[in-house]
């Protein structure tokens, strides 16, 4: 049923912060080691520029106005020698600068990728659990696209942009302190455009993200289009839909193009005005620098440095917004991905729920009320059926009625309003759902088969191993073993995404061996026969029977053939059970059940005289 949305407000940023920080757990070591590099990254960077302004204080300049400390020191030496051990510091702190600088991105990388691993692993999980209800909501090109694309984008953006901007902060805080110890004057100047930056950055970075939201939501858009019509080709190309979907691609490319270009064209007009204001800053340091050094208060080389400082203290604001873009499309991301992690599954397990026993097979619905979606309308309202261990039950009635939502509530896919589902004697959520779900066979209308070969599509949902001769003996005994054995690569050949390469008929046996193998006490049947021609319905029917012998099986179903051989017809009509009985106690009882199988027999009849024409005609 549809939750409350209880998923966090205020800040993005906190938000995400706080739903990504348990990932971090067990980094605190490598961390603290990409932290110390990037520390001394910065020092080096702190420490380049001193070796120039000696050589323009003691070599170019004049020497008495140089540090004094140094002065005595330096002295001594050589102009030349002067010169030689200036140029060996400034390669000896570059070079430590570059290996520090390794060592940081290297570890953050590490960091990054170990840290994003964890979520796109959680992610998934987290959608393989969400209730049936939430998928119903999504689409699920959208969801692929945050599962890969948005964690990518987190991948990406956090070793590309948000470890060089971490690393000028530590530049910002180290050169301003700097800058403040060799001129306060100069360094408060410096800060005059400070607080337009941090206007002009929030007010754009708000804007930026509101467009990147905007991209991620159109790319997911995008995404589901695409995947929706290549999951459904064969409807698409014989409806002649191509024309259609091309329209919707196209609207949803251009929508996410605009929105990206209104992105970067935020994202370069911060940019711009942030280089503007930088170089107004330099313009008042090297005016009121110059004076001092008139006057003698500063040295040429102590200005030199504090230029280069200003230089590279506003680097934190250009990088911030060189990639504000891209930060805010990994923001975007990060809360899409945060979307899912804190929506809560519609159906969970008890506290005190306890993994069930294995399942005689007595199953019973009682007094049970459901509907998909509060005030609309009700699929069944005090419905009550059981089953006995073994016996088996066909679900018959009108189309829409409701019928297979009976496979839903006892899949536990859904959750029933009022009322329970018991089987043996016991509510099923009492237990945990999986270990419910593991003794409960489907058979849907259309079977899923995997772009893998038959022998691991039918293996693969045993939950044990499997020897080939019991894959072998599972396929006979849903007639599949002639039609495996007669393909190119036997148990061997791999089949196209969906079973695409296999019949309707064929996948439903290959569907039915798969059943087999797990070895279920229950079985229920969901239109196992529709779709097929009569041919494939009496070979399929065939295999069904073989199934669930010494079985329970709840057959929902309009194969009244099929329905006519259960031990028991339950007619299901206005949200509950109008009729029930055996299929001759039915058809005496002339019901809605008779009126049903008088059609039935109508059709099959002129199909037959259809046939006999046919024939007739084909021998002349």
């Amino acid at each position: 049923m549809p939750q409350k949305d209880t998923r966090p407000t205020g800040s993005p940023i906190r938000r995400v912060l706080k739903r990504f920080r348990p990932f971090m757990k067990g980094q605190g070591p490598l961390l603290a080691g990409s932290l110390t590099a990037l520390l001394l990254s910065t020092l080096m960077r702190l420490a380049e520029p001193w070796p120039l302004a000696f050589v323009v204080d003691h070599v170019l300049g004049d020497p008495k106005n140089g540090h004094k400390a140094l002065g005595q020191w330096l002295g001594s030496l050589e102009t030349m020698e002067i010169v030689w051990i200036s140029a060996v510091a400034v390669v000896a702190f570059a070079a430590l600068r570059a290996l520090a600088g390794f060592l940081s991105t290297v570890g953050f990388a590490r960091i990054g990728n170990e840290v994003l691993s964890k979520v796109r692993n959680v992610l998934y999980n987290r959608l393989l659990r969400l209730s049936l209800a939430f998928h119903q909501r999504q689409r699920s090109g959208d969801l692929a696209l945050r599962l890969v694309n948005d964690v990518g984008q987190l991948r990406e953006v956090t070793v590309s942009a948000l470890l060089p901007m971490m690393a000028n902060v530590f530049i910002l805080v180290g050169m301003f302190g700097v800058m403040f110890v060799l001129n306060w004057q100069l360094a408060l100047i410096s800060l005059i455009p400070l607080p337009v930056m941090w206007l002009s950055a929030k007010r754009s970075s708000r804007l930026i993200h509101e467009a990147s939201r905007r991209q991620r939501t159109r790319e997911g858009s995008l995404a589901a289009t695409a995947t929706e019509s290549m999951s459904a080709i064969r409807t698409v190309q014989s409806l002649a839909l191509e024309e259609g979907f091309s329209r919707m691609f196209r609207g949803n490319d251009g929508q996410a193009a605009n929105a990206d270009m209104n992105t970067k064209r935020l994202s370069a007009g911060l940019e711009r005005s942030i280089d503007l204001l930088v170089a107004c800053a330099a313009a008042l340091v090297l005016w009121q620098g110059a004076l001092q050094v008139i006057a003698g208060s500063l040295t040429a080389g102590d200005l030199l440095v504090f230029i280069s400082y200003l230089k590279n203290s506003m680097r934190p604001v250009r990088e911030y917004a060189k990639y504000a873009g891209r930060l805010s499309k990994a923001l975007a991301s990060a809360e899409r991905i945060s979307d899912i992690l804190e929506e809560s599954p519609d159906i969970a397990d008890r506290p005190d729920a306890r993994s069930a026993p294995a399942f005689r097979g007595q199953l019973a619905f009682r007094n049970l009320h459901f509907a998909y979606e509060d005030g609309a309308r009700p699929v069944f309202k005090g419905l009550d059926l059981q089953l006995d261990a073994g016996e088996h039950v066909a679900v018959v009635g009108p189309s829409g009625i409701g019928k297979s939502t009976l496979s839903v509530l006892l899949l536990r896919l859904y959750d029933p309003q009022e009322g329970s589902i018991e089987i043996d004697g016991h509510d099923i959520r009492e237990w945990k759902t999986a270990s419910v779900r593991r003794q409960i066979g489907l058979l849907p209308q259309d079977a899923l088969m995997f772009a893998a070969s038959i022998r691991d599509n039918l293996a693969c949902a045993a939950g044990r191993k499997v020897s080939d001769a019991e894959i072998i003996k599972a396929a006979k005994l849903a007639n599949a073993h002639d039609f495996i054995t007669a393909l190119p690569e036997g148990y061997d050949t791999v089949i196209g995404e969906r079973g695409a390469t296999l019949s309707g008929g064929q996948r439903q046996r290959l569907a039915i061996a798969r059943l087999a193998l797990r070895r279920c006490p229950i079985v229920v049947l969901d239109e196992p026969t529709t779709g097929l021609d009569r041919a494939s319905e009496a070979v399929v029917r065939h295999a069904i029977t073989r199934l669930i012998d010494r079985r329970t099986a709840l057959m929902i179903t309009h194969d009244l053939d099929l329905a006519s051989q259960a031990d028991r017809i339950v007619y299901v009509d206005q949200g509950g059970i109008a009729e029930s009985g055996t299929h001759e106690e039915l058809l005496k009882n002339d019901g809605p059940y008779a009126a049903l199988w008088q059609i039935h027999r109508q059709a099959v009849g002129d199909l037959q005289a259809k046939a006999a024409l046919a024939d007739t005609g084909s021998d002349t």
